[in-house]
């Protein structure tokens, strides 16, 4: 259980996102439009959390990496188990996209 959630939020094993980008992940931040037109990671693709479901069909390739972020963590979290239980086969938590962006 303690496991499941740790995966779930991101923690565990360090994961080198600079290094997944140049390899090609996609950087999906799921905050609103407007919180996203306020500052957001250069070349990232907006979808928010609560429209995720509905537009899937913007992420074709389920076994291309896809980081996503928010504000927090918290609904990235959220979109990274949609996409989980959906087929998407490497999607990490980037968390939030400040700090993010810092690791990029």
């Amino acid at each position: 259980m303690i496991n499941t959630l740790k995966k779930l939020f991101g923690f565990g094993p360090s994961v080198n996102y600079a290094e997944l980008v140049k390899n090609g992940a996609i950087v999906l931040d799921v905050r609103s439009k407007s919180e996203y037109a306020g500052g957001h990671i250069k070349g990232s693709v907006n979808i928010s959390v609560d429209t995720l479901r509905n537009n899937l069909v913007k992420l074709k390739d389920k076994h291309k990496p896809i980081i996503t972020c928010c504000a927090s963590g918290m609904r990235s979290a959220s979109a990274k188990s949609i996409l989980a239980s959906n087929g998407y086969t490497q999607v990490y938590n980037g968390g939030g996209w400040y700090s993010l962006q810092n690791k990029l």
